[in-house]
């Protein structure tokens, strides 16, 4: 996580809800586009962090080290990500069931 962002441990903690519930929501039909929508703006709101881990190889602590490849993929992909759910939070999921 960039240095510039506050209570670290804090914002990973509701990042995390936020993506379980997300992802519950995607599942759910009423709550789809909803769901899409917030998993957009998540993705929005991850990817300075994402970026920031790549430029630094920034490592998680616990886990084994992650190839520098594998950074920058993760940072890049991020876009095609956004497009994504954006294209399914727009339709209401409706590409999805064709």
């Amino acid at each position: 996580m960039p240095p510039w962002i506050p209570a670290h441990r804090l914002c990973v903690l509701i990042s995390g809800v936020a993506e379980i519930s997300g992802g519950i929501g995607l599942l759910l039909p009423r709550w789809r586009r909803s769901a899409g929508w917030g998993l957009l703006a998540l993705l929005v709101a991850v990817w300075p962090a994402n970026i920031h881990m790549a430029i630094n190889d920034v490592q998680v602590p616990g886990l084994p080290p992650a190839p520098g490849w594998a950074l920058w993929l993760r940072a890049l992909a991020q876009p095609l990500l956004m497009l994504w759910v954006w294209v399914v939070a727009r339709d209401g999921g409706s590409v999805a069931r064709q």
